[in-house]
C-alpha cells in the first residue's frame, strides 16, 4: 500500500479505506480542485476515464464525474453542521444524496452511526456505491435508490437521529439551465423543493433528532425554509449565516430545525442566529474559522 501520512505538512487524520489498496494518492490538493488518483489495473473499483477519484475527508475519497457535479462547499458545510449539533447520532439520513459526499463526511465524523441515504439518479448512486465499497462503509451504509418523497422509499416507521440535506435551491424556471443531467436536478427544483426536504425530515426524525440544511438566505428564499420549516411542524432552533468573501452579503446559510412537539413551548418561536461564517478574507486567503472547519471533517487547512 503506497499511504502518505501527510500532505504539506497536514496529517491526514481517521481510518484507512481497503479501497486505498496500492493506489498512488501523491496527487495535489487544493481547496478548489480535490486530487486525482489513478486506480491500480487490477483493482474492483477502477477510475473510469470519465471519472475522478478525490479526496474527501482523512484518507476517504470520492468518485465523482469528471464533466458532472462536484461536490462544493454548500456540502462540506452541511456535513460539518449537522455532526456539530448532532454528535451523538446513532442513526442518520441524507435526503438528496447525490454522490454521497454528505453522507461520506458525516460518516467520516461519526464513525458509530448507521447511515442511510436516498437518490433518485442513477449515474450519482452508482458512483457512490463505488465510494461506500472503496472507504469500508458498506456494513453501516445503506444507499437506496429513487425519490425520497416516493412512497416505499422510507418506511413509515422508520426514525433516524440526524438528518441532513443539501436541497436544489432554484425553481425550473429559473436561471441558465446546465447540460448536465446530473448538475440541473442539483441546482433546480426538478423533483420537489425545501419544503419537500422539510416535510420528509419531520416524518422521519427520532425524539430530539435533529435536521441540518443548507440554503440561500437572501428575503425571498429564506422566507420559502421558514414557511417549510413552519408547515412541517419544524423549529430552525440556529442559523448560520456563510459569507463567501469578508465584507460581503451571505449568500447561504445553514439551517439546524427539529420538531416543535419535542421543544418547549415557550422555545418554538425563537431562532438563534449564529456569527457569519466567512469563507475567505478580503484578500481572498481562507478565513483562520473555516480553516478549522476544515480541519473538523478530515480536510487540509
Amino acid at each position: 500500500m503506497n499511504l502518505e501520512s501527510h500532505f504539506r505538512g497536514w496529517a491526514k487524520p481517521g481510518p484507512i479505506p481497503p479501497g486505498l489498496g496500492t493506489q498512488n494518492s501523491s496527487a495535489a490538493q487544493t481547496d478548489t480542485e480535490s486530487p486525482s488518483a489513478n486506480s491500480d489495473p487490477h483493482s474492483a473499483l477502477k477510475v473510469e476515464p470519465h471519472e475522478t477519484l478525490d479526496a474527501i475527508s482523512g484518507h476517504f475519497r470520492l468518485f465523482q464525474l469528471r464533466d458532472g457535479h462536484r461536490f462544493s462547499t454548500d456540502d462540506i458545510l452541511t456535513a460539518w453542521y449537522g455532526t456539530s449539533w448532532c454528535p451523538t447520532a446513532r442513526t442518520a439520513l441524507d435526503l438528496g444524496s447525490g454522490i454521497g459526499t454528505v453522507g461520506m463526511i458525516c460518516a467520516w465524523r461519526l464513525p458509530g452511526t448507521r447511515f442511510v441515504t436516498v437518490e433518485a439518479q442513477s449515474d450519482s448512486v452508482a458512483l457512490a456505491r463505488k465510494s461506500a465499497r472503496y472507504n469500508g462503509l458498506t456494513n453501516r451504509y445503506e444507499i437506496r435508490e429513487g425519490n425520497f418523497r416516493a412512497d416505499g422509499i422510507l418506511r413509515a416507521d422508520e426514525r433516524f437521529d440526524l438528518i441532513t440535506g443539501s436541497p436544489p435551491y432554484f425553481p425550473p424556471d429559473a436561471g441558465v439551465k446546465s447540460e448536465h443531467p446530473q448538475k440541473l436536478a442539483c441546482r433546480f427544483e426538478l423533483r420537489g423543493t425545501v419544503a419537500d426536504y422539510c416535510a420528509t425530515a419531520s416524518k422521519h426524525l427520532e425524539p430530539g433528532g435533529f435536521f441540518a440544511c443548507v440554503f440561500p438566505t437572501e428575503p425571498a428564499q429564506l422566507a420559502r425554509v421558514v414557511a417549510g420549516a413552519k408547515a412541517a411542524d419544524l423549529v430552525i432552533v440556529r442559523r448560520r449565516p456563510v459569507v463567501f468573501r469578508e465584507g460581503e452579503p451571505p449568500l447561504v446559510a445553514l439551517f439546524g430545525m427539529m420538531r416543535a412537539t419535542d421543544l418547549p413551548e415557550w422555545f418554538r418561536e425563537q431562532t438563534w442566529v449564529e456569527p457569519d461564517l466567512i469563507i475567505r478574507t478580503r484578500q481572498g486567503e481562507i478565513h483562520p474559522e473555516y480553516s478549522a472547519v476544515k480541519l473538523a471533517i478530515g480536510f487540509p487547512p
